[in-house]
C-alpha cells in the first residue's frame, strides 16, 4: 500500500514538474535555401502574429548545413521589428566535429536568439535572417528557420 503511494507522489510530481516545464511553440518556419549557396544579398523573411504581449517568449534560430559547409562558425544579419542584430555562432568544434544534431549528412543547429522576450504590441511581427560570411553564394546551408516559444 505505501508502495502504491510512493508511486502516485512520484508520478504527481513529475506531472507537475513536467506541467512547470512546458513550452508552447506560437511559429516555426524555415525557408530552403538554392542548392547554388546562400547569395549574401537573399534575405529570408519570417512574419508571425502574436497575441499575448503579457507572456515572455524565447526565440531560436535556426541552421540547417550540410558536411560541405567550409566553416567552422557562421554570421547571421539579424532583423526583428526594426532592430538590427549581427550574430555569431560555431557550428564546429575546434576539431572539426559538427555541433548541432543531425543524421544522414544534414546537421540542424539551434541558436538561442532571445531568451526571454516581450513583444511591445499585439500583431504581425517580422524576423530577417541574411547570412553575413561575405561569400557571394555560401554553400553548404541548406535551409534556416525561426521558432517562437511562449514560456
Amino acid at each position: 500500500m505505501k508502495r502504491r503511494i510512493r508511486i502516485a507522489l512520484l508520478s504527481s510530481l513529475l506531472a507537475i514538474g513536467l506541467a512547470g516545464c512546458r513550452t508552447d511553440i506560437v511559429y516555426s518556419a524555415f525557408e530552403d535555401i538554392d542548392m547554388a549557396g546562400w547569395d549574401k544579398d537573399s534575405v529570408c523573411r519570417f512574419s508571425y502574429p502574436i497575441e499575448d504581449t503579457a507572456a515572455t517568449y524565447q526565440i531560436l534560430l535556426y541552421v540547417r548545413q550540410t558536411e560541405v559547409y567550409p566553416y567552422q562558425n557562421m554570421w547571421l544579419f539579424v532583423g526583428h521589428d526594426g532592430r538590427q542584430d549581427t550574430i555569431e555562432f560555431f557550428l564546429a568544434n575546434d576539431r572539426g566535429e559538427w555541433l548541432g544534431n543531425g543524421k544522414n549528412g544534414l546537421i540542424e543547429m539551434p541558436v538561442l536568439y532571445e531568451e526571454a522576450w516581450h513583444y511591445p504590441a499585439a500583431g504581425e511581427h517580422t524576423i530577417t535572417l541574411q547570412q553575413g560570411m561575405r561569400e557571394e553564394a555560401l554553400r553548404g546551408v541548406v535551409s534556416v528557420g525561426v521558432e517562437v516559444r511562449k514560456l
